[in-house]
């Protein structure tokens, strides 16, 4: 709704931070994982699919092949996809994100920075609206 109503009317920029949390066990490999889906066009469908399956890989020992599923079924270059999660091109990027919630004050997830106004946990739309609607005007 967030989407629909804000950001495809050029009402607000949405922009996507990672916050890999130290106990979740595979959580900066999955934030790599989106990073590098992201330089691929495909950041916002490949968290979808983390969230979605992750009471599923997060009991893994191992999420390397589960991570390059994914990446196969959203259509990407797997071998880009593989050299970048290898590599580790994206680690700075995310260590970029970590750094910069800590800064703001930010340790849990979701959470939301909206015109300096910060909002955690899940809220409803209602929440949303008032907080963005007041810094618009």
């Amino acid at each position: 709704q967030i989407e629909k109503e804000y950001v495809a009317t050029g009402k607000v920029k949405y922009i996507a931070r990672s916050l890999p949390l130290e106990f979740h066990q595979f959580a900066q490999q999955a934030a790599e994982a989106a990073s590098c889906a992201g330089a691929q066009g495909k950041y916002f469908e490949y968290s979808d699919q983390l969230f979605a399956n992750q009471e599923a890989w997060s009991k893994e020992t191992d999420v390397t092949k589960i991570f390059a599923g994914y990446a196969a079924a959203l259509g990407l270059n797997e071998a880009k996809f593989s050299q970048c999660v290898t590599n580790g091109e994206q680690k700075a990027t995310v260590e970029a994100d970590v750094a910069l919630a800590k800064k703001g004050g930010l340790g849990g997830t979701p959470s939301f920075v909206i015109n300096g106004k910060i909002l955690v946990g899940a809220q409803p739309f209602a929440q949303f609206k008032a907080v963005i609607d007041a810094a618009l005007k």
